[in-house]
């Protein structure tokens, strides 16, 4: 579960009511679904929802299968009452496990799906990748830490959470349709 926005308009970093070294805290393990029913409030809302499936298809597509997304921007902010603007794009950090037997060709295209301009531009997904089947290096947690730092506070260095998505086909495929059936309700499409 995702808790609702707080009064500054963040997710906040630990569930309201627990205990702070509680494991209901951020990053929260969340479905697609439970995400295209919480942040499904507006048609541009809609639009990167619909993009960021599309990317994750586009993974499955290219055999990232194994592996979970962290979700962040403002995209998980409430950033219409925040700064009166919709979200551009949502931020996304996949841990994923590399498929076998990648050829040279099929390297090179998987790795295009991590070109930041390019996937903001296909499916407003600000896309990052990081590589799970391989031994984890001192690099490997310094950029995890980064992560995990930049993205548990604003630029005004105020604590906010984040949310984590397993990578799903089936959980997709049924937020895929929930999506589509919330754009023709509220005229999204």
């Amino acid at each position: 579960m995702i808790p609702d926005w707080n009064i500054t308009g963040l997710i906040p970093p630990i569930m309201p009511g627990v205990a702070g070294h509680s494991d209901e805290r951020s990053p929260y393990s969340v479905t697609s679904l439970d995400i295209v029913n919480q942040f499904t409030t507006t048609k541009e809302r809609y639009l990167i929802l619909k993009g960021f499936l599309e990317y994750r298809q586009d993974l499955y597509n290219h055999g990232v299968k194994e592996g979970f997304q962290w979700l962040n921007g403002s995209f998980t902010q409430d950033i219409e009452r925040q700064e009166s603007r919709p979200p551009n794009d949502m931020d996304v950090v996949t841990f994923f496990i590399l498929p076998e037997n990648l050829d040279d060709n099929k390297m090179k295209t998987l790795h295009q799906l991590f070109d930041t301009d390019a996937m903001k531009t296909k499916y407003k997904v600000d896309a990052y990748p990081f590589v799970l089947n391989h031994q984890i290096t001192a690099p490997d947690i310094k950029m995890i830490s980064y992560w995990y730092s930049m993205w548990s506070h604003t630029r005004d260095g105020i604590w906010k959470g984040f949310v984590q998505v397993a990578l799903s086909e089936t959980d997709d495929t049924i937020a895929l349709n929930t999506l589509q059936l919330i754009a023709r309700e509220d005229g999204y499409e």
